[in-house]
């Protein structure tokens, strides 16, 4: 551990009360668990948290075991060594009572979601596809005390920096009349209908029906509205599709348009995409899109399962979807349930 002079100039400046039954828990740096949470409060306080939400959220913590060992066994950055078949994940994800459930969420809706695509920019086919691969149209969020994982996860050290500041961004939303009962979510912090983290929740939700609140926990205006909003931010180009399917000629030469570029963000998914290039460069070395596209739209060749498989035009649409889950498997399933939403 590097800071411990900071740390104790937090604990110096602390008055927050933590009880004594987690003292023994010591980080591999030998903070205990109690004075890392002094060093929380202080910090919160430094940003505007009230002293009455600190005591709420902080003052009866204990580490959750159980959130450690499910961190512990996620896996590692994956072998070069090839990728799991994509066909069987999108049989699973973009099945008849996801696509069932999906068709009774529009129809549900009052304007049938118009609103929120003309506010926001976005289909709201793909606004429900996220919905459903969250949490199932709502049907489950979570039940880990939010407070509790972040406090966790942050004390435990491997991502400090990460999950102290979303759990400061936690505080900051108890701060704004959400009880902590409330809070609750994943082990790994995300939460609500759209399975927000507390920072992207205090950065991007919104009140989707104007009662003055981001619900997303409940209201479901709010959290489709949210993540409309949430794909604004992150670029999506109206009139756009997310990709289409595309026909490859027999014979076609893949390693032509192979790409070298690396990506800095999600390298692992994007280097399984060719470069980038018009459809109107693609249609000329024989690519036909199988559904409507412009011309003049950038598109990358993807072949998740091979040249025998169903091969796609992927948009800069498709790398939104990605920001919101950094995996082909789960944007290509998104994409797909959206447009069998639509029809």
């Amino acid at each position: 551990m590097i800071f411990p002079k900071r740390f104790a100039a937090f604990l110096a400046a602390t008055v927050i009360s933590v009880p004594l039954s987690s003292a023994s828990a010591q980080t591999p740096g030998g903070m205990s668990f109690d004075a890392y949470m002094r060093v929380v409060a202080a910090k919160a306080r430094n940003e505007g948290v009230r002293e009455s939400t600190i005591q709420q959220m902080l003052s009866d913590l204990t580490p959750n075991s159980r959130v450690i060992e499910l961190d512990r066994a996620q896996p590692g950055t994956p072998t070069r060594s090839g990728f799991a078949p994509m066909a069987p994940y999108i049989a699973t994800h973009v099945d008849t009572a996801r696509i069932s459930g999906a068709k009774r969420t529009l129809s549900s809706l009052p304007d049938g979601g118009r609103a929120v695509s003309q506010k926001y920019g976005v289909p709201i086919e793909i606004v429900i596809a996220i919905f459903g691969h969250e949490t199932n149209y709502g049907s489950y969020t979570g039940d880990f005390d939010l407070a509790r994982s972040l406090a966790t996860l942050a004390w435990e050290g491997r991502r400090r920096d990460m999950f102290e500041s979303e759990l400061i961004a936690l505080l900051k939303i108890a701060d704004k009349g959400y009880p902590r009962a409330q809070l609750k979510g994943s082990w790994a912090g995300a939460f609500g209908y759209p399975q927000f983290m507390p920072s992207i929740y205090l950065r991007l939700a919104v009140d989707g029906d104007g009662d003055g609140r981001a619900n997303i926990w409940s209201n479901r205006a709010d959290a489709l509205a949210s993540i409309a909003n949430y794909f604004r931010d992150a670029g999506w180009r109206t009139g756009q599709p997310w990709g289409v399917r595309a026909t490859i000629p027999a014979g076609f030469n893949r390693a032509s348009v192979g790409s070298t570029l690396a990506s800095p963000v999600c390298g692992r998914v994007h280097e399984r995409h060719s470069q980038w290039k018009t459809v109107r460069e693609w249609r000329a070395l024989g690519i036909q899109p199988r559904a409507p596209i412009g011309d003049d739209v950038l598109a990358a060749l993807f072949e998740p399962d091979g040249p025998s498989a169903p091969g796609y035009l992927l948009t800069g649409n498709y790398r939104v979807i990605t920001e919101y889950n950094c995996s082909n498997y789960y944007a290509l399933s998104v994409g797909l349930l959206a447009d069998e939403i639509a029809r």
